[in-house]
């Protein structure tokens, strides 16, 4: 009996050893950024959108593009500014002389993984063209309909500090991205080895010498991998108690909505794949409940006023409720 439950389970060495190729040759690259790196590879995993802000300067555009570097697929990059429009992004269909009809151009948007830059910088004419496409990996165009090749990210970049010219991303829009993840300055020790690597241009090099280790195939099988997790009927309701208390909170002008509790599920599962788990624990799901609620939730305004994170709200709501074991 004991064998047949053993042989039930996901076999997870092949995703293992990927993810820690993965690491290992950013690591040659990027120096420290551990955690925004787990949830980058977390949420490729979890078939989930990925939002990175930080100041300028914190490798949060090298990050996605290494990222993009290791998975044999097409790669994207839009650059977001206050003039482009939803065509520059989508496609657009042009007048063929020869055949005498028109016939649609691709935009950039169609790719495997898409690195958006500067996010918050595009109106919102121009926002609301990824709504379709973060949610349903479909665009439609002149009543045609276009699916998105798998596997399909975006990687959004946003600085939280320059707000000249840029626009606040709709609440709809925020929702659709599985993680928010804020890229903070280096410790010391960690400039002083990005210093010595630049000094000694051994970055530039390694840059050149990336090749892929994950294809878009691989993605698709890991995904599936991943989605099978174990996941105690005690843990979900752990889950739905952290949303239903974000929603109760005097704290919280705007709780997490349903698919705030999907995603922490899903980035959970990622997390225990890549720690080499096929079942979940609680601990996977309060390490993920920040990055996953911290832009779908509202801090009220006193509590704004007090200069309160939502990273905090979100550690009081967990400490609050009894972990199960």
């Amino acid at each position: 009996m004991e064998e047949e439950i053993f042989s039930a389970r996901t076999d997870l060495t092949q995703l293992n050893q990927s993810v820690t190729e993965i690491k290992n040759t950013l690591a040659k690259v990027v120096v420290g950024q551990q955690e925004m790196i787990t949830l980058l590879i977390a949420g490729i995993l979890a078939n989930g959108h990925v939002l990175i802000e930080g100041v300028p300067g914190v490798a949060k555009t090298l990050t996605a593009k290494l990222i993009a570097k290791c998975i044999d697929a097409s790669f994207s990059r839009i650059q977001f500014t206050p003039d482009l429009m939803p065509s520059d992004v989508l496609g657009t269909s042009v007048f063929n002389p020869k055949e005498s009809e028109f016939e649609f151009k691709q935009g950039p948007i169609f790719g495997n993984v898409i690195l958006v830059d500067e996010i918050n910088r595009a109106p919102a004419k121009t926002q609301s063209a990824l709504f379709e496409v973060m949610e349903e990996r479909q665009i439609t165009i002149d009543g045609q309909t276009y699916p998105m090749q798998e596997p399909f990210v975006i990687l959004a970049t946003q600085n939280p500090i320059d707000q000249e010219g840029t626009y606040r991303l709709p609440e709809a829009q925020l929702d659709r991205f599985l993680f928010k993840i804020e890229v903070k300055y280096p410790s010391l020790q960690e400039e002083t080895v990005i210093l010595q690597q630049h000094h000694q241009q051994k970055a530039t090099e390694q840059l050149d010498e990336i090749k892929p280790i994950l294809t878009a195939a691989q993605i698709g099988i890991y995904r599936n991998q991943v989605r099978s997790l174990h996941v105690e009927s005690k843990l979900l309701e752990f889950v739905a108690k952290i949303i239903h208390e974000t929603r109760n909170s005097k704290s919280l002008y705007l709780g997490g909505s349903p698919r705030a509790s999907l995603a922490i599920v899903n980035a959970a599962k990622a997390i225990a794949a890549i720690s080499g788990r096929d079942f979940v624990t609680p601990e996977d799901i309060i390490y993920v409940t920040p990055a996953v609620l911290r832009h779908r939730i509202m801090l009220s305004p006193d509590k704004e006023m007090e200069g309160v994170t939502p990273d905090e709200v979100v550690q009081q709501i967990i400490q609050k409720l009894e972990i199960p074991r």
